[in-house]
């Protein structure tokens, strides 16, 4: 999340890096007559056209000689416009800005998952700086960088990989580094760092890819608003870096539960590939024990006491086999502390003993928050869908929960975050294309009219105690045409398993609902308009409403629950999380992955299918109207629809 902080200064920030970015790296001038970017500001030449005749002046009037009449005056040739362009990029002079001026250059990636836009963002930063390193001096990481390096050491707390952002070595080899070695390290550090915040803010995986109804709105902050915020922040940059991460009662929670799970386990510690040498042992001396010290966060050369000196970098002592002996402990090789082959590949391969069923449904759903506004608002709606319940909230504080309906796994119920504007009282019912045919073909049109909606023929339903929307409905104008409604059918609200709509959710007691959502109506006044033709209700202020999939959860009581994982989302997750076996099914498009997401669903589909039609049987075999499904937004019709709808 950004810091509000920063929000007053982000337009001159979006300016100063543009241009920095335009100074050092150049880019096209623009052409004369072409309107300038953003601005609208139309570039004209200087020099007056012949054919267009004389310029005027201000002085000019009624009284001054034509061109005509003045004297004739020796023509001279008119010059060609010059076009005024940025400066060429220039090397600064420096070594060091110079080096990493020149890596910046290099088309060479600074991290793999690294975006080219973020990569764009990161030389605009440095260009600003005059391309001075931001975390190194003399040498050494200043205390903004070794805040930041302990939060990436310690990813594994909130459910990241620390793999996934490798901290450079400096100062740890028995020379001085180069002015290149710096620059490499500053970058890869900085790329590590915007990395990190962007996955914080659920970066990992595109949602997309697990399914197309999952469309959060991801506010994945910008490389160079990271690294402005961490370097301001001095030794506090580690506070900084982690409040990226979710704040949320319920993700803390998870995180609690996640580090119960893992004490005394080694987790995610981060890697380091050593170059071919011997077996060590206590007391050797070798070029490769920097490393070592680094990976393992010790000090660059044990401390010198009364009796001796310092020692070297290279010594591989006393600290260093011992630390060494805890690793190979907790890989399960023999604990002697010598650094073997089968250690070295140890400590070159970053996977971690196999997370826990356990484990894994925490880290899922601790994702998922990352899903959600940053901030849910003081005032806003929940609903979790695998739970089939809604909950309203109001000053930070839960007032009110309800039962709900949520799609079939056919026809799953989109998770998205949207603002309620409005209600509708006595709401008509427009038949959506997908259920149309069937009801024609079934011949159960009674009450319904045929209306006319622009160039097509609908079925509408009108107002009345049988309406398939029931007396009241909530509008979030969202992409799905989706909304919070009532339900003449009551009696589905008793079963276990509540998906029974085609997407849209159904409030059980709509009255309470909006007697807590909407200010001024209380649930008396409110059943006065019913019957009384449709009227619609305006919200003073928009609503944030949240639709969730949480399957693994910790409630107000601090128990852990796990529910059923309604349309068998929490496969793909893992996938994409690289908790499960490795599969192509999230790396690759929606579009490519079709066969392979429904195959990876099918078992839970089917398992959610067979318990939602034995809950309804259990709830009654009366039917009503709303057997058609669950009715979507009749003024979106005509905009492309979903072929499951």
């Amino acid at each position: 999340m950004r810091a509000a902080s920063g929000a007053g200064t982000g337009v001159a920030r979006t300016l100063s890096v543009a241009l920095a970015a335009l100074l050092a790296f150049g880019h096209a001038p623009a052409r004369a007559e072409e309107p300038a970017a953003e601005s609208g500001i139309v570039i004209r030449k200087a020099a007056v056209d012949p054919a267009d005749g004389p310029a005027l002046s201000p002085e000019t009037s009624d009284d001054t000689p034509s061109a005509a009449e003045a004297p004739a005056a020796p023509k001279e040739p008119t010059p060609a416009p010059t076009a005024v362009g940025p400066p060429a990029p220039v090397t600064p002079s420096e070594p060091l800005p110079g080096a990493v001026y020149a890596r910046l250059n290099d088309n060479a990636p600074l991290l793999q998952r690294l975006t080219g836009k973020d990569r764009e963002a990161i030389q605009a930063f440095y260009a600003l700086g005059n391309f001075k390193p931001i975390w190194i001096e003399n040498g050494a990481f200043n205390a903004a960088a070794n805040a930041a390096i302990a939060r990436l050491r310690a990813a594994g707390e909130d459910g990241l990989d620390p793999n996934a952002y490798p901290v450079p070595a400096v100062g740890k080899l028995s020379r001085p580094d180069t002015d290149a070695e710096i620059a490499e390290a500053d970058l890869k550090l900085s790329a590590a760092l915007a990395l990190y915040a962007r996955d914080a803010r659920g970066g990992r995986v595109n949602p997309a890819t697990i399914s197309k109804l999952i469309t959060p709105t991801l506010d994945l902050p910008p490389a160079d608003t990271v690294l402005t915020r961490l370097a301001a922040a001095g030794a506090q940059a580690g506070d900084v870096l982690q409040s990226y991460n979710p704040r949320q009662p319920g993700y803390l929670a998870l995180k609690e539960r996640l580090a119960g799970l893992r004490v005394g386990r080694t987790q995610g510690a981060p890697s380091v590939k050593l170059p071919d040498g011997p077996v060590l042992k206590l007391g050797m001396s070798d070029p490769r024990v920097p490393l070592l010290r680094s990976r393992f966060g010790l000090e660059t050369r044990s401390a010198g006491t009364l009796d001796s000196a310092p020692g070297q970098s290279n010594a591989y002592d006393r600290s260093v086999a011992d630390a060494v002996k805890d690793f190979q402990r907790s890989r399960g090789l023999p604990a002697s502390g010598t650094l073997t082959r089968a250690t070295v590949a140890a400590l070159a391969n970053p996977n971690v003993p196999k997370t826990s069923a356990n484990e894994a449904d925490i880290l899922v759903n601790m994702e998922r928050w990352r899903w959600l506004p940053s901030e849910l608002g003081p005032d806003y709606v929940f609903v979790n869908v695998p739970e089939f319940k809604l909950k309203v909230f109001r000053g930070g504080t839960q007032r009110d929960e309800t039962r709900v309906i949520v799609g079939k796994p056919t026809s799953p119920t989109p998770i998205f975050s949207g603002m309620m504007e409005y209600a509708v009282v006595n709401p008509s019912w427009y038949v959506p294309p997908s259920i149309l045919k069937q009801m024609l073909a079934s011949g159960r049109t009674a009450g319904f009219e045929v209306v006319r909606r622009g160039n097509t023929i609908s079925l509408r339903q009108p107002p009345g105690e049988r309406n398939a929307l029931g007396f009241v409905k909530f509008m979030f104008p969202n992409q799905h045409a989706v909304y919070l409604h009532d339900t003449p059918n009551r009696s589905l609200f008793s079963a276990s398993t509540r998906a029974f709509s085609h997407g849209c959710v159904r409030v059980d007691d709509p009255f309470r609902f909006a007697d807590a959502v909407l200010p001024n109506w209380t649930e008396e006044r409110l059943k006065k308009l019913i019957g009384k033709g449709e009227r619609t209700l305006r919200l003073p202020e928009k609503l944030p409403v949240h639709l969730a999939y949480f399957t693994a959860e910790v409630d107000d009581l601090g128990s852990y629950r796990t529910l059923t994982d309604l349309y068998g989302y929490d496969g793909p997750m893992k996938v994409a999380l690289g908790l499960a076996a490795r599969s192509d099914a999230v790396a690759k498009g929606p579009a490519a992955t079709k066969a392979k997401a429904a195959d990876a669903r099918a078992v839970p589909r089917q398992a959610a299918t067979r318990e939602a039609v034995r809950s309804e049987r259990r709830a009654g075999t009366r039917r009503t109207p709303d057997m058609f499904g669950d009715p979507w937004a009749g003024q979106t019709y005509e905009a492309p629809q979903r072929s499951f709808w």
